[in-house]
């Protein structure tokens, strides 16, 4: 199935910055499912254009995908909560946007890769709650609910206090929490644990299914505390979830070519196709 793609469409407008995304949809009509992508590198820098090859794969298979840009952090500016409520319009935009694009509003999901990941999470978990709904009440879409159908988070970050701790051993000159929150753990530590998913994960809210997908050479984000904790309590309080382990991957790997052989995006294709069909 042919693939068209449509760039820059402002989704929204906080604090005076344009929130951008780019648009990958089957040729055609006829209402399809969507999924939005949330880009990783820390919260401080990469680029939406990162899944375009995904958005040409999942047209082929009658989804669209909407990959949007996000506030970023940098020296002296935090984009806590400001990442959220951007992740959370690119929600609420396509769901009061539905007709205009062909898209079932009932049929949405989310994926992220690291922080992307952590934000994909945040918004299916967290979105609605009183911590973020009354962000931005002048949005357009403001009362739009941000419920999605499913996550996939690829080897996202979701408690940002171990990724802290981690940072503070590994990454002491790129500590990347501190700087998306704008203050040390030390200072703030119930802070970092409202920033994390796990926060918001209950029985009351797990209508949502995940799917988590890491390697196992990751230096980056740590296995047991950000993804084996996370399944256990995605589990425990009953949402589907399942993990998909690609040996032999570090971090950073959705970017590869996903026709290169032995890719791991390649790997991780038809597992995330087969979730989708199974659950949005």
């Amino acid at each position: 199935m042919e693939s068209v793609i449509e760039r820059a469409i402002t989704y929204g407008h906080h604090d005076g910055v344009k929130l951008l995304g780019d648009m990958v949809l089957p040729a055609g009509s006829g209402q399809r499912p969507m999924v939005i992508a949330i880009h990783g590198g820390g919260w401080q820098n990469g680029e939406r254009e990162r899944y375009h090859e995904w958005g040409h794969l999942l047209a082929g298979h009658g989804y669209g995908l909407f990959t949007i840009s996000y506030r970023l952090s940098g020296p002296g500016r935090k984009t806590y909560p400001e990442a959220v409520h951007d992740c959370r319009a690119a929600v609420q935009f396509i769901r009061s946007q539905a007709s205009r694009f062909n898209v079932d509003p009932q049929r949405l999901a989310l994926i992220g890769d690291s922080a992307g990941g952590h934000l994909a999470s945040m918004v299916a978990l967290a979105g609605d709650s009183e911590a973020f709904a009354a962000g931005y009440p002048d949005d357009p879409y403001a009362g739009v609910s941000t419920s999605v159908k499913a996550v996939v988070s690829i080897y996202g970050v979701h408690d940002l206090t171990q990724q802290w701790e981690h940072d503070s051993v590994h990454r002491v000159s790129d500590h990347i929490t501190q700087k998306f929150l704008g203050v040390s753990l030390l200072d703030a530590p119930r802070l970092y644990f409202e920033a994390s998913p796990f926060a918001y994960i209950s029985r009351t809210a797990n209508q949502t299914a995940f799917l988590l997908a890491h390697g196992t050479e990751d230096d980056v984000v740590e296995r047991e505390p950000q993804w084996d904790h996370y399944l256990i309590a995605l589990k425990r309080a009953g949402f589907t979830a399942r993990r998909i382990v690609i040996q032999g991957a570090g971090h950073s790997w959705v970017r590869e070519p996903l026709e290169e052989a032995g890719s791991s995006s390649g790997r991780l294709a038809p597992h995330l196709l087969r979730f989708l069909a199974e659950r949005v």
